[in-house]
This record gives structure tokens, C-alpha cells and sequence, in this order.
């Protein structure tokens, strides 16, 4: 029977991509819920399904201002997020991975952040701007908007991509959810059209897909030059994979900052000092200096990836050729001392 350490680990995707937060304090907690699920037979969609409650009911909480109600907000954050953790372990544990069930759990996510944006709006539309004797009005919601549709968003969705494309490299595609628009674009096609959900499912994940693809062109690049030399990107040589996870690794903590504990410890301090508007300029200021940073450094090492690609290819292909030339001259000098023997 294996030891709560080694499910552990096999609960986990990578320990590459695994924050140290989660590695210490939410996986080990979450493997404990994740065994009690299991037992009862309970199926990991039920679960995101409970974290996506939980998570509405946190954003509710901290609609108010009163310190009780902001700290039932963080409990039921925390819960929410436990339960965030522990379906896709028990998931990995039970082999009961499947696409519907990880956008289910983005989605989850989305409706747990929308809720608490809404709520911390409607909380401060009647409060003072700090330093003035104005109300903030639908000014929050503005800030909101920038906060969660134009900062918020795009974090996540590159973060979760950067990810899966790590991922991909380090495991291989059964080791990764990483998939292409194209793909899912005809799946969506080849879905018959009485099925509303699953039609309505595949479109938005492809766009959500296609939206990943536009946002990362050097890497786009990458995989093209990869299948037009290789054949495909898992083909490319060891070293050159090795290459591109050693440049991709450094920038995995900023993909997990950008996705939950970070802005949820913000979101905490900042509700509990009674001050929620500094959650959202802490999103749009410190939150996209990240982003930014991130993209630009995935980006420069996928440029990079490119050049390495073709050199490597290009010298694989010189000395193909010298190696055929030499291997031609000792052929054609084989076939002279042969002729050289008949006249003889």
C-alpha cells in the first residue's frame, strides 16, 4: 500500500509547477479530503462543483464590512480553494481526468473571483475615495472591470497555457493538458447539433484556446519550426528540450503567483483592514508588473528556442551530407581500386 507521501506526490502534476504554499500546506490538506472523497465514492466534479459554492458564498461574506463576516470570507475562500486542490488530485488518483471536468474547474474559479468583484463593488459604492469627501459611485466598478475582465483574465489564461506547455516537455502529451484551438475547433464542428451543451462547450473552450495561441506568437513559431524539422515538437532532441525547460522553469513561480495564493492573501488583508479597494489596485498595479514581466520572458526564450532549433537542425543536415559525401568518395574510390584489379 503506498505511504500518504508517495500519493502525495503522484496527487501532484510536477514538482516544477507546484508552488511551495501548496506543496506544504494546500496538497497535503487536500490528499487528506482527497482519501475521504475517495472512500465515500464521490466524483471530483461534485467537488467542484461544492469549491464553486463555497466560493460565492465567500464572495457574499465579504460584501460587508463588519471583521465577523470578512472572516468567514477568508474560511470559505480557504475551503473553496481546498476544494480546488482536491478534485484534480483525486482526479489524478482515480484516473478520472477528463476535459470537461478541468474547464469546469477554471470555470469554478471564474464564478468564485466574479463574485467576490461584485461583491467588493457593491461594498464600496457608498464609501468614501480615500483623501476626499466623494463616494466612489461607479467609479469601483471601473475599477473592478480593469481589476478582473482586463487584469485578473489574462493572468490566468497565460499562466495556466505556461503551464501546460512546461508540462508538456517535462511529461509529454499524456503529462499535460496542453491542446490546440484546431483541434478543438473540430470537434466542436463534429458535434451533432441537438447536442446544445457539448456544442455550446467545445466552442468556448476552442476560443478560450485560440485566445492562449494569439497571445503567444513566439511560441507558435517554436512549434511550427519544431514539426517542420522534427516532425513534431516532442521529437526535438533532448538537449534542445532540456534547453527550453531550464529557460521555462524559473518562470513557473510566476505562474503560480499569478493564479491564487498571491492575490487571495491580498484579498484577505485587504478585507480584513476594512481597506478592499487596495485588493484591486494591488491587481492592476503589482499583479500585471508580473504578467508583463512573464510574457516578455516566455516570449524572448521561445525567440531564442527558434534560433537553437534551426541551428541545430542545419548542422544535423551539414554533417548528414559531409557524412553521405565521405561515405560516396569511399564508395567511388572502392569501385576504382575494383576496376584497377579487373584490368590488372
Amino acid at each position: 500500500m503506498a505511504t500518504f507521501k508517495e500519493m502525495l506526490k503522484a496527487s501532484m502534476k510536477s514538482k516544477d509547477t507546484e508552488e511551495w504554499l501548496d506543496v506544504y500546506f494546500t496538497r497535503p490538506i487536500g490528499l487528506v479530503f482527497t482519501l475521504l472523497w475517495k472512500r465515500l465514492g464521490v466524483h471530483p466534479t461534485v467537488i467542484t462543483i461544492l469549491g464553486m459554492i463555497l466560493g460565492a458564498a465567500a464572495g457574499w461574506m465579504f460584501w460587508h464590512s463588519e471583521l465577523e463576516y470578512n472572516i468567514w470570507g477568508v474560511v470559505l475562500m480557504m475551503l473553496s480553494n481546498f476544494c480546488d486542490s482536491t478534485d484534480g488530485q483525486l482526479a489524478r488518483l482515480t484516473g478520472k481526468k477528463t476535459l470537461v471536468g478541468r474547464v469546469l474547474d477554471g470555470f469554478s474559479a471564474d464564478v468564485t473571483f466574479f463574485c467576490v468583484y461584485f461583491a467588493l463593488s457593491m461594498r464600496m459604492m457608498t464609501e468614501l475615495i480615500p483623501g476626499t469627501d466623494v463616494t466612489w459611485g461607479p467609479w469601483i466598478w471601473v475599477m473592478a472591470f480593469m481589476a478582473g475582465i482586463m487584469s485578473h483574465s489574462p493572468q490566468c489564461l497565460l499562466s495556466d497555457y505556461y503551464r501546460q506547455i512546461h508540462l508538456f516537455f517535462l511529461k509529454g502529451k499524456e503529462g499535460s493538458e496542453l491542446d490546440k484551438s484546431e483541434e478543438q475547433w473540430r470537434i466542436f464542428r463534429e458535434q451533432p447539433k441537438k447536442a446544445l451543451f457539448f456544442r455550446a462547450f467545445y466552442y468556448n473552450y476552442a476560443k478560450y484556446c485560440a485566445t492562449q495561441e494569439r497571445r503567444t506568437k513566439n511560441f507558435q513559431l517554436m512549434m511550427a519550426e519544431a514539426t517542420n524539422r522534427y516532425g513534431a515538437p516532442l521529437n526535438l532532441p533532448a538537449a534542445l528540450k532540456e534547453e527550453f525547460l531550464a529557460g521555462s522553469r524559473p518562470l513557473m513561480k510566476y505562474t503560480n503567483l499569478l493564479t491564487f495564493n498571491m492575490r487571495a492573501i491580498a484579498l484577505y488583508i485587504a478585507c480584513l483592514i476594512d481597506l478592499p479597494w487596495l485588493y484591486l489596485l494591488f491587481e492592476i498595479v503589482v499583479m500585471n508588473i508580473m504578467y508583463i514581466y512573464m510574457h516578455h520572458e516566455h516570449e524572448n526564450l521561445c525567440h531564442k528556442m527558434v534560433q537553437r532549433i534551426v541551428a541545430c537542425s542545419e548542422a544535423k543536415a551539414t554533417k548528414e551530407n559531409e557524412n553521405k559525401e565521405e561515405s560516396d568518395e569511399n564508395k567511388e574510390s572502392e569501385d576504382c581500386h575494383n576496376t584497377d584489379i579487373k584490368e590488372d
